[in-house]
């Protein structure tokens, strides 16, 4: 289990899965051969697959504890969920809950629950199946989320041509905690206490947001999809192919990229491969990850 100190607050790492799950080529449209070559010391095993040519993507959650408050960051994929058109992801059943209560937290103990954005492995723990209905998870929870995000995917879920929305997510996952009273929409900027700051970063998804974090003068950025893979801090201008507006997504990583080397606030992004977590340094004209004990 992967912990780090942050100031007063503790970050915990909630594995749901983490194997070899997206071709490269197919995950990055600018993917160069040569560059994971160049960077083939660090990237096996843990960032890539050079058997498979298959990029290894962690999907976790951050259990973030400060102050009494224990708050729950991105929520996976979530099991008994029909996921057909990603079938690593379709019916799965994994021991997340499990893996939250060995952390010392059981889902009616989390007060907040935050989405940085609402794609399918973002949002999947938010309900549980009970007698076949799928109700909120953590029923005395704040949901969090954007109100962009929210209306876009509401409109698209609607599109008899384009729906359901993210693979039937936004029914089974999104809409129940609205319906249920629970979600706390926000737009733009917002300030939810003295230690969490939410900025938009559109691109990857039109609501996509960035969680800034500081305690005790140390700095952390919970970035969601802004950044998948660790390669991208070297190559900020590689989208993914499931970034929606190319150019606001190359703006919101860079912008990542450069708070995180300026400010020294640490990276914990969702789907990098251990150690999971890294810092930034900025190098000549470009930058590099720092992950402590690896290069």
């Amino acid at each position: 289990m992967v912990e780090v100190k942050l100031g007063a607050a503790i970050a915990t790492r909630i594995e749901e899965s983490y194997e070899p799950n997206f071709d490269a080529k197919m995950f990055f449209p600018d993917w160069k051969p040569e560059v994971a070559e160049k960077h083939m010391s660090w990237l096996s095993p843990n960032h890539y697959d050079a058997a498979s040519g298959w990029l290894k993507l962690s999907i976790h959650s951050w259990l973030l504890k400060i102050g009494g408050k224990t708050i729950l960051i991105d929520t996976c994929v979530g099991n008994h969920k029909p996921r057909k058109h990603r079938p690593k992801w379709d019916m799965m059943n994994t021991p997340y809950l499990d893996r939250l209560k060995a952390a010392g937290v059981t889902p009616d103990q989390i007060d907040m629950v935050m989405c940085t954005h609402l794609h399918v492995d973002h949002v999947g723990w938010n309900t549980r199946l009970d007698n076949g209905r799928w109700v909120p998870t953590f029923k005395n929870a704040k949901y969090v989320w954007s109100q962009e995000d929210f209306d876009f995917y509401k409109e698209l879920d609607k599109d008899p041509q384009k729906g359901p929305a993210n693979g039937g997510s936004f029914r089974d996952s999104v809409l129940p905690v609205f319906e249920a009273g629970m979600a706390h929409m926000v737009r733009g900027d917002a300030q939810l206490d003295e230690n969490i700051r939410i900025t938009p970063a559109p691109g990857h998804t039109p609501g996509t947001i960035r969680i800034e974090f500081e305690s005790r003068g140390e700095k952390a950025l919970f970035c969601g999809d802004i950044l998948h893979h660790a390669l991208q801090i070297y190559h900020p201008e590689w989208n993914s192919f499931a970034c929606l507006d190319a150019d606001n997504a190359r703006k919101s990583r860079r912008a990542a990229v450069e708070y995180c080397a300026g400010s020294g606030a640490r990276l914990l992004p969702c789907h990098f491969g251990a150690p999971f977590t890294c810092h930034i340094d900025q190098k000549g004209d470009g930058f590099v990850p720092r992950f402590a004990g690896q290069f």
